[in-house]
């Protein structure tokens, strides 16, 4: 029989993804399933966009440019300035989704064998572009009882070898909603230009944003314009997950011609859905102000409901709409499972994402799950509700966990 490649064993599963059977069947079974599990908002997508495909007039389906078409380059170039982001539009390149992003700008820079240090937990995904691109990992790990703040720089520099090509950052972050200060984006700068590395900073969350905090971006440093390279993408921004359109943004010119040949070799960017994300570019102010504190009430609902569990650890996001929060289960992926093979509350149940998967390894995180607050509060509350009579049956399932049943609140 032929074989398969050692590549495609080491490509790990997706934690988003792989209970989607189970959640499935418990469809099947009239279980409701409450989706915790992805990032897929329920906002919905600006209606300028959507006329944008409804409304066009194209007679013959084609091939747009390798980069993007100009035209929405340049808008998306005026676009940034509102970000005090200066950048042309040959400075950037139109992907098929944001993962397209990371994934040519991996291969882009990197040989097998090389090296990439991360923040963990990070992008579940990041895992799987490493391997596709023969990449290691290298993890700087951060912890729950710190908020996930970012490690100290030393903790960064002392992993750099001569096979590091880059610094890898989500900000904010998924899944942790962690958002970097300016001053910790400036001291990584710093760290890249002294020893001649890339600075990879993938900012899809830029515009969630709570507590009256910012968002500073890479781009925004002008030292390190040959070191920065910016990941972004529609999706979430939007809610337009399915258009599939980022692009990656550098200055610099050997990068962005080598990224360029990727593409081509992809052909180019789908068409209707370039249309879609350039109109998405006029969607007024007041719906990222409307849904910025829709989300940042969600994730005030969400926090407040977990803590209301004892044993129940959670961070609190600055950034996106995740968080990831500790529970008193000695195997999250059995307890993800478990809930949608074997669970319901009332004839319904949750989905959740095991946070091992987070982590470069998977020994990590074993008692984490990471949970998207994509939901409305009142939905919020009847999936932490579920979660508390969870947790309460899940602990005669298994007689490892030593808190005690009693030490639930779930009237």
């Amino acid at each position: 029989m032929p074989t398969i490649s050692l590549k495609g064993h080491l490509m790990p599963q997706s934690p988003i993804r792989k209970l989607v059977p189970f959640a499935e069947k418990a469809k099947k079974r009239g279980v409701k399933v409450y989706h915790l599990n992805i990032g897929q908002p329920d906002i919905k997508t600006p209606q300028v966009a959507l006329d944008a495909v409804k409304n066009n007039n194209i007679e013959i389906l084609a091939y747009s440019r390798s980069e993007g078409s100009e035209t929405y380059r340049e808008k998306i170039a005026a676009h940034y300035k509102k970000y005090h982001i200066n950048v042309s539009s040959g400075d950037i390149l139109v992907t098929t989704g944001g993962s397209e992003a990371l994934s040519f700008t991996l291969s882009s820079i990197a040989d097998t064998g090389d090296e990439i240090i991360i923040p963990e937990p990070f992008y579940a995904n990041y895992n799987g572009f490493s391997v596709a691109s023969g990449l290691k990992i290298v993890p700087v790990t951060s912890k729950i009882d710190t908020n996930f703040d970012l490690p100290p720089i030393i903790e960064f520099e002392k992993l750099i070898t001569h096979k590091t090509k880059a610094i890898l950052i989500c900000n904010p972050g998924n899944p942790t909603g962690y958002l970097y200060t300016k001053e910790e984006i400036q001291t990584l700068a710093r760290l890249v230009k002294k020893h001649d590395l890339f600075l990879i900073a993938d900012e899809v969350y830029r515009d969630f944003i709570y507590d009256n905090t910012e968002h500073y971006s890479i781009l925004r440093e002008k030292e390190i314009k040959d070191h920065a390279i910016m990941i972004d993408s529609v999706s979430k921004k939007y809610s337009m997950c399915g258009a599939r359109i980022g692009c990656i943004v550098s200055k610099n010119k050997d990068f962005m011609a080598t990224v360029l040949k990727f593409a081509q070799a992809r052909l180019s960017p789908p068409t209707y859905a370039q249309i879609a994300s350039e109109a998405a570019l006029d969607t007024p102010q007041e719906y990222f102000e409307k849904i910025t504190q829709e989300y940042s009430e969600r994730r005030d609902t969400l926090i407040t409901e977990l803590k209301k569990i004892k044993h129940v650890k959670v961070a609190e996001p600055k950034g996106a709409f995740y968080c990831i929060a500790e529970l008193p289960i000695c195997n999250a992926d059995d307890f993800a499972k478990w809930l949608l093979e074997e669970f319901h509350y009332n004839h319904e149940t949750i989905m959740i994402a095991p946070a091992s998967g987070f982590y470069s390894n998977s020994s990590f995180g074993k008692y984490q799950v990471r949970i998207a607050y994509v939901l409305n509060q009142e939905d919020i509350k009847k999936a932490i509700t579920i979660l508390k009579h969870a947790l309460h049956e899940y602990r005669y399932k298994n007689d490892k966990i030593t808190v005690s049943v009693a030490s639930y609140d779930i009237h």
